[in-house]
Formats: structure tokens, sequence, C-alpha cells
């Protein structure tokens, strides 16, 4: 049976709205708001204790906030938790599987639970297992399997049954590098195919291979969300770095007098130029600082990528 998705209020894949989770002393969630676009994947970051497992745990049902409202493709989670899980699939960081278990029971049994219709688990199963690269794993036993193959059986259970939203809970845990390589491709494709994925993970070089949303967590409280690859106010804003070839007398006069420019750093032979336009407007820029003889060897759009991103949005808050 597949889950029809519905169609929330918003237009959102997951919308999230004030709510609060205690544990006895804590406040885990405190007044925690935002809403995942369709088709988009969020990293959601923060430092250890922020609140990251206890929000991915309360989106996929099992955990109930005090206050609050939850809504997963349309479906009202804390009204309609069971019809919740079968339109997620859901990877906690320490999961389990069945040691006597076989590959391809374990994924029958997932794809069962979660609503496959019998008559296609087989399929399923097959489908699921190809695209994780397990094929030649399908009759062995769970508990002969190696940690990085288990985590890819997990993995498999968490989306045998095509759901609409995808939460993880450090899924690259235990994998080698071209595994985690493989699971980026995975993730990325599942997204071009329309899922949402919600990841949490420390490593965020990883995250920044298919991350297109950044959400915050500090202390139980959002601290971001917003968009990845464009950090600025203006979405017409670019950051472009200029290297010279050698140092040139008056460089940072000659940076100030060139209009609709903001210099954010500036060295003896190179600059990060905030530039309010498209690319015609940094042509002109470059133009100009040749006019002015500046011997310019390197001019190139610099991208904020999601650990600067990260480090950038927790200074303030060290600072505090």
């Amino acid at each position: 049976m597949n889950i029809p998705t519905r169609t929330s209020a918003n237009g959102s894949a997951i919308s999230v709205n004030s709510i609060v989770y205690l544990y006895p002393g804590t406040r885990a969630l405190d007044n925690v708001s935002f809403d995942i676009p369709r088709g988009s994947v969020t990293a959601l970051v923060g430092p250890n204790g922020a609140g990251k497992t206890t929000l991915l745990r309360c989106l996929a049902g099992l955990d109930r906030p005090l206050t609050g409202s939850i809504t997963v493709a349309g479906i009202d989670v804390l009204e309609e938790p069971r019809l919740a899980h079968a339109t997620v699939g859901y990877l906690s960081d320490f999961f389990g599987l069945y040691d006597t278990l076989t590959v391809r029971q374990s994924l029958a049994h997932a794809a069962s639970a979660n609503g496959v219709a019998d008559a296609t688990v087989a399929a399923t199963v097959e489908r699921t297992a190809a695209r994780l690269d397990l094929t030649d794993r399908l009759d062995q036993r769970c508990a002969a399997l190696s940690r990085g193959l288990r985590q890819r059986v997990a993995i498999g259970q968490a989306i045998v049954h095509a759901p609409a939203v995808l939460l993880l809970d450090e899924p690259a845990s235990g994998l080698d590098p071209e595994a985690r390589h493989s699971l980026a491709a995975l993730f990325t494709r599942l997204r071009d195919e329309g899922m949402t994925l919600v990841v949490s993970s420390h490593i965020l070089a990883e995250l920044d291979e298919y991350s297109t949303h950044m959400l915050v967590l500090r202390a139980g409280k959002v601290i971001e969300h917003r968009l990845l690859g464009n950090t600025s106010a203006s979405v017409n804003e670019r950051h472009v770095r200029v290297t010279l070839a050698a140092p040139q007398a008056n460089w940072r006069s000659t940076l100030d007098a060139i209009a609709h420019v903001r210099v954010i750093e500036a060295g003896e032979r190179d600059a990060l130029l905030s530039i309010d336009g498209d690319a015609h407007e940094q042509a002109r820029v470059l133009r100009e600082l040749i006019a002015a003889g500046a011997p310019v060897a390197g001019f190139a759009e610099e991208t904020e990528n999601l650990h600067q991103s990260y480090l950038r949005t927790m200074q303030p808050e060290a600072r505090a």
C-alpha cells in the first residue's frame, strides 16, 4: 500500500510550530519553529546536546513534545503518529538489526511493516538492495556483516517503503570513504526524485556535498535556518576573491573607489569583495581594477561552504 502524502497548509514537507520538549531539569527543545520545503536536504547541525536527536525523534513521531505542533507530509504527527510512520523513514544513531535475519528478510520485514503491498515486497527489496550495493549480500545473515554493511542495511530499512520524508541521525557513522561517497550520491538521487531529507551529522564536509539548507540548533533553540549557497543579505550580492600578482601601492584606496563594491577584507596581495549585481557587474569591477593598474592574477566568485557557514553562525553565540 502506498501512503499518499497530503498537502500541508503552507506547502512545506515539514512544518514545526513552537514545540517544547523537557527532560528532567533540561529544556531539550525550546520553542522550536521552522518549515522545510519539499525536495530539499537539510543539514541539521549543532554542538553535542543541542537537541538534534530529540528533534528528529519528535519529527518521526517517536517522542511527543510537551507543547506545539508538527506536520510531516501534510500529516499531523501528534494526532496521527501511525499514519505518519508510513510516510517517514527514520534512521537512529544507535540502530538495531535482527542478527538472525538475512538482509533480504530484514528489508522485507521493514517494507511490510511500513505498508508496502505483499505482491510488491520482493521487487521492492531487490530495488532497495541495488541502490545500496547490497544485492550480493541479500542472503547473508546480518550477524555476519561488518559495521559498514550493517549501516547500509539500516538505511535500506529506512527507505524501503519510499517515504516522502527521510530523517537520518549520523547516517555515515562506521562507513569507509568509498561507502560515504556512495551514500552522498544516494541522498542526492533521493532528493532529485522528490524525497525530503533531514540529516544530522558532525561530518560537515559530507553534508556539504548534498545539502540545500542548514538548520542550526544550540541549547534547544534554532540559531539559524536558511538556504545554502548564498550568505548575503541580498540575493544579487556575490563574494569575489581578487588576487594580485604583486602588491600594489594604494591597493585599499583603489578598491574603495569602485562603485557598488564593499570590501570585506583586504591583504597586501588579495581582497574579498562583496559585489551587488550579476556577472556583468562583476566584469565592470574587473575592468576598473585593471584600468587602475592593479596586476590582477585571479578574480573568482567565492562560495562559503557548510563548515564555514556553521562556524560563522556559532561565533556570535560563543561570544554571548
